[in-house]
């Protein structure tokens, strides 16, 4: 039997449970690959900061906040980045971290992130950037109950 390419991904952690599997076959498109990567990535990046116990809703709300209105420009991205130096933007990221000064700076990389994608901007490859760029990409759906037959 030949050995075939996978990934599999597969974490369970107090009640955190994130399964990710692809079987990687000669016909599988690179996009297919690159959609499961992502989606993996997304899900390990926003569960790390709220295993630290940052508090990432309020984080959320902020970054929209801020963003609120704003469009898809450079201009724009420059102006809120901007926003993330002050001295409220520093205050809720320490709020964020329940007393824990050690994770500050983790929560501002955090609402960062958050920011700048709230202008619709990305640092890595994404699962909505992937199916813009290929509409026929499908994110696969996690298999449910099978009924009895």
């Amino acid at each position: 039997m030949p050995e075939s390419d996978s990934i599999e991904f597969l974490a369970k952690y107090k009640g955190w449970l994130a399964v990710k599997k692809i079987q990687i076959k000669e016909d599988t498109k690179p996009e297919e690959i690159a959609l499961q990567l992502s989606s993996i990535r997304q899900s390990v990046d926003r569960k790390s900061f709220e295993i630290l116990g940052i508090d990432t809703i309020a984080l959320d709300a902020y970054a929209t906040q801020l963003t609120t209105g704003a469009r898809k420009s450079y201009g724009s991205l420059a102006e809120v980045v901007q926003k993330l130096g002050t001295g409220e933007a520093k205050e809720v990221a320490k709020n964020s971290t329940k007393g824990r000064p050690e994770l500050v700076d983790i929560a501002t990389t955090y609402l960062f992130r958050r920011t700048v994608q709230g202008l619709a901007f990305d640092f890595d490859v994404n699962p909505e950037i992937l199916q813009k760029a290929f509409p026929n990409l499908k994110v696969p759906k996690p298999p449910g109950r099978k009924p009895k037959s």
